[in-house]
């Protein structure tokens, strides 16, 4: 990312907060034992995932910091006879990134919760940068549509 300071034109990375919260559901066990409460499952989750981050590399996003502090939550979620309770695992990444569409396989996930930019203060982006953006956004979307419709279509 390019950032200009007065004349001068500056080569500087992206520094962001993503919050990100993942889901647990409580599962039965067979017979009277083996069940995971709601809370272990979402920990569980959180664990994997971020056993995932910290492995397999994502392309120009370094991650500086993985935040595990918060408590799990739990919401009621749905409506009439279909409330359940659900928790969720939080983590607040702090990450370096190079562009800003390196961040659209984050963000387009479910999980996402919150973006915070820690620096530069401001940036100005280029009318090619905001067409290679908003391009690259589109094609996450139709990859997250598609698997989405392999999950729950067949």
């Amino acid at each position: 990312m390019k950032i200009r300071i007065g004349d001068e034109l500056l080569t500087e990375h992206v520094r962001v907060r993503i919050r990100v919260d993942y889901r647990g559901e409580s599962r039965n066990g067979r017979f009277f034992f083996g069940g995971k409460s709601k809370e272990q499952m979402a920990e569980t989750m959180r664990e994997q995932q971020v056993a995932l981050l910290r492995n397999v590399p994502l392309q120009g996003i370094f991650i500086e910091e993985v935040d595990l502090s918060l408590d799990v939550y739990t919401v009621t979620e749905g409506e009439g006879r279909r409330r359940q309770e659900v928790a969720y695992a939080p983590i607040v990444l702090t990450l370096r990134i190079e562009n800003l569409d390196d961040l659209l396989p984050l963000l387009i996930k479910p999980e996402f919760r919150k973006i915070d930019f820690l620096s530069p203060e401001n940036i100005s982006l280029h009318r090619l940068d905001m067409e290679r953006l908003l391009f690259r956004l589109s094609q996450s979307f139709q990859q997250e549509i598609k698997l989405l419709e392999q999950k729950y279509l067949g």
